[in-house]
């Protein structure tokens, strides 16, 4: 669930994201730098609990080297 929020910045930073990040992309910009700061310590135990299960881990790898070779023979 989404909520709206109501931010002040300066009309250079504003012009700036704007120019740079697109109109339509700012709150998702803004989201992503903000969300390992307030999220960080939830994410870190979650990542750290995930790279302890070494099952779990060597089917990511696996995956991860079946899905390579879908890449190669893509046209370009």
């Amino acid at each position: 669930m989404q909520k709206k929020l109501t931010i002040t910045i300066d009309e250079q930073v504003y012009d700036g994201l704007h120019s740079v990040v697109g109109r339509r992309r700012i709150s998702q910009f803004i989201e992503s730098l903000v969300r390992p700061h307030v999220l960080n310590q939830e994410f870190e135990a979650a990542y750290r609990q995930m790279a302890e299960d070494e099952a779990r881990e060597a089917e990511a790898l696996e995956w991860a080297e079946a899905t390579i070779g879908d890449v190669r023979d893509e046209a370009r």
